[in-house]
């Protein structure tokens, strides 16, 4: 655990290092999702990682030591994770937290304020508004709507048209907006992730640019009903929860379309793998070895946790069927204090629990009193 559970902090850094080189020199369609697999194994992570350094420093709490059952001093002997450093992990994990949930209320928010505008829409997939300034974005909905204004047509002839409605088309029919998300709410857990988030919105615009090249035929055609619509929408206002084809930098992409399309390359879709294999077997290491310390802090005192022979046993030798055994004996002795002792204070008697001495309380019990 002292390395283990501090290799998914440095992952998710190496990734943010590596997206925006994945999202230029790798085909967009793969790209899109070897961002996402890699967004959510490394938001998962950091979660765990956090989660693993605080509660090293939580169970340290008498109330939490004790539902255990754990000894304390045991505890912070073997600990290999100092208390500050556990403190600050609890509070990074209470913010990533509450990231989230902020995240998800905007974007559920956004979602929704979507999808009433697609139902107040006239028409049927595409929606033709009459306004002179230049507009052309998707809306996610069920179904979705492509809306372009009066403003954007008149600014594009009939091919860059044609281009612009299958870019838009793509964005509803390879659900960008999944991606989209996805990948702004992992940032929103594992700040370290925001550069991965903004090479995702590139890479969607540059499938849905490939999708419109291969369905016009004409890669030049798409290029320049980019850079057109991008021209003409300049400082127009934003809709939330929409993908427009003048998003992105598109200079970037004009240059990619002009060039010829990407070959898809294994390696370092091999290598990003292996990475995130890393980052999984490292927290599952570490929350072995974090399982083997509270094993150890448990049963200093238990002698049923040392019976031999028992195959299921974990890093110390301590039998998985010997936890159930001794936590059933730690909350019965509980009970046998705690249950008598209010008995006697109901009907009179001292607290034998005061000069904590359990066999006065079996002495009462086997007096019958």
């Amino acid at each position: 655990m002292r390395v283990s559970v501090y290799v998914p902090f440095a992952i998710s850094a190496l990734l943010a290092l590596f997206a925006p080189w994945a999202a230029t020199r790798l085909p967009p369609r793969p790209a899109a999702w070897a961002l996402t697999c890699a967004a959510l194994v490394a938001a998962g992570g950091w979660v765990g990682a956090l989660a693993l350094l605080a509660f090293t420093g939580v169970g340290q709490i008498p109330e939490v030591a004790e539902q255990g059952p754990w000894s304390i001093t045991v505890l912070r002997a073997e600990n290999p994770v100092h208390s500050v450093v556990a403190v600050i992990c609890g509070l990074i994990l209470a913010a990533s937290i509450l990231a989230l949930g902020v995240a998800v209320r905007r974007h559920l928010r956004a979602l929704l304020r979507a999808r009433r505008e697609c139902g107040r829409l006239p028409g049927g997939e595409l929606a033709v508004i009459d306004i002179p300034e230049p507009e052309a974005y998707a809306l996610p909905g069920a179904p979705g709507r492509i809306v372009v204004s009066r403003g954007m047509l008149r600014a594009l002839d009939d091919a860059e048209r044609q281009a612009l409605l299958a870019h838009e088309r793509a964005h509803l029919r390879h659900r960008h907006h999944t991606f989209q998300i996805t990948w702004r709410l992992t940032a929103a857990v594992n700040p370290l992730l925001l550069p991965l988030a903004t090479s995702g919105a590139f890479v969607l615009e540059r499938w849905a640019d490939e999708d419109a090249a291969a369905a016009t035929g004409d890669r030049t055609v798409v290029a320049r009903a980019v850079a057109r619509a991008a021209l003409a929408t300049s400082g127009a206002r934003r809709h939330p929860g929409a993908l427009a084809a003048a998003d992105g930098p598109v200079p970037r992409r004009v240059r990619a379309l002009f060039a010829p399309p990407r070959r898809p390359r294994r390696l370092p879709l091999i290598a990003g793998g292996l990475l995130l294999a890393l980052c999984c077997g490292s927290l599952a290491e570490a929350a072995v070895d974090t399982d083997a310390m509270f094993a150890g802090a448990m049963y200093p005192r238990c002698t049923s946790a040392h019976q031999p022979g028992d195959r299921s046993a974990d890093r110390l030798g301590v039998p998985l069927t010997g936890r159930n055994d001794c936590r059933a004996r730690h909350r019965a002795e509980v009970r046998e204090v705690r249950y008598p002792a209010e008995a006697g204070q109901q009907a009179g008697m001292p607290h034998p629990g005061q000069a904590g001495d359990r066999r006065g309380v079996r002495g009462l019990r086997g007096a019958g009193l």
